[in-house]
């Protein structure tokens, strides 16, 4: 049976990105340590510079562990509770090999929390980059063949079958981190919309994090995204272009006469030029960052968006929602990223310092649209 979900008098189609890895893996273990969990590096954080807020603690739910159906639970009824449709799941596959899986596959099967869902395939080779060894190839993502797509659509048609799964116009929504990194990325659309027409489900929803340029149907998909659009206060330029510009100058200097430190903007440029070269096309979904600082997992390598506030996010969430107006409410997807990424400094979750503030801005400016 397929649920067609109403969204006629909503405002936008909140969907909040969420991380799995809050709970040990042998894998993990192995790599980093017994133990390790996103939480390992999240609470050994400290200031990288004067007035730098480090560690982030959390609040409500603490440090949780994810194996637990009481934390899952929770988290859906603050998310639903401050106006979030639904969680999109990171997951994981290496030609048939998954990671950090086990929530996800404990939501699905018992059937709680009964919070609606879609799944992220994030499609990239796990290597030890965001600590400063990019070389050390953790996990390689590889794409075999049209075989390892039809076993990976198999692995995950349970998830697309499940009444709570989310669809755009009747249609299952999935994405995908990286779509360009797939060799050739109509060659597995048109194996998964293929499949999916025989297991019964109907067509699929493909969207894909890309670049302002990327045109999805050039490419077998639907929709695409992403959080990276913010501009240079000088340069009409994409900041992150002018990053890793920068990254690539400096590599190699030996730093001599100053301390490293990570790269630092103001979150009040970036909410202000979000949108600046975004093209507000109809398959074209903006994405909302509430905050950002990488530095516990990438120290000095990091990127940190300075003197985030609660208003300043509902500015943010405003202007993406104002995007989204006038498409068919079934389209009026607005991506928060994210829920619970803690080690990037990047979530929703209550903690110490701001408490529900950014979740109640959130509630606020959804309903106010609904007005």
């Amino acid at each position: 049976m397929k649920v067609v979900l109403e969204h006629a008098q909503t405002s936008a189609r909140l969907i909040a990105f969420y991380l799995p890895q809050f709970h040990p893996i042998p894998e993990n273990d192995e790599w980093w340590g017994k133990g390790f969990t996103e939480w390992t590096n999240t609470a050994k954080a400290r200031p990288l510079f004067r007035g730098h807020m480090q560690p982030h603690i959390p609040a409500d739910l603490g440090f949780y562990d994810l194996r637990l159906p009481e934390t899952r639970i929770a988290q859906a009824d603050m998310a639903r509770q401050y106006g979030i449709e639904g969680f999109c799941y990171w997951h994981y596959w290496f030609a048939g090999k998954r990671l950090i899986e086990r929530p996800f596959n404990e939501v699905l099967a018992s059937g709680e929390p009964d919070f609606p869902f879609c799944l992220g395939w994030a499609n990239q080779t796990w290597s030890g980059i965001w600590h400063g060894d990019p070389n050390r190839i953790l996990i390689e993502q590889t794409y075999p063949g049209v075989a390892d797509y039809t076993n990976h659509f198999n692995a995950i048609l349970p998830a697309l079958a499940d009444n709570r799964y989310m669809r755009v116009d009747g249609k299952p929504l999935f994405v995908i981190y990286c779509p360009w990194e797939l060799p050739n990325p109509r060659e597995f659309t048109d194996c998964w919309r293929s499949l999916a027409e025989k297991a019964g489900i109907g067509d699929l929803f493909f969207v894909g994090r890309a670049p302002e340029d990327w045109i999805p149907q050039d490419h077998g998909f639907d929709g695409s995204f992403t959080w990276r659009s913010y501009v240079s206060a000088r340069s009409a330029r994409p900041m992150h272009v002018i990053l890793d510009k920068t990254r690539e100058r400096i590599a190699g200097r030996v730093k001599r006469y100053f301390s490293p430190k990570p790269t630092v903007l103001q979150y009040r440029d970036v909410v202000e030029r979000a949108f600046l070269l975004e093209p507000n096309r109809p398959d074209r979904f903006p994405v909302v960052v509430p905050n950002w600082d990488n530095t516990p997992r990438s120290g000095t390598r990091g990127l940190v968006f300075r003197n985030s506030t609660p208003e300043l996010f509902g500015d943010y969430l405003r202007t993406a929602i104002t995007r989204v107006a006038d498409r068919d409410p079934q389209q009026r997807i607005v991506f928060v990223k994210s829920w619970n990424e803690w080690a990037e400094g990047n979530y929703l979750e209550p903690d110490t310092e701001y408490g529900h503030a950014y979740l109640e801005v959130m509630r606020e400016v959804s309903n106010d649209a609904q007005t």
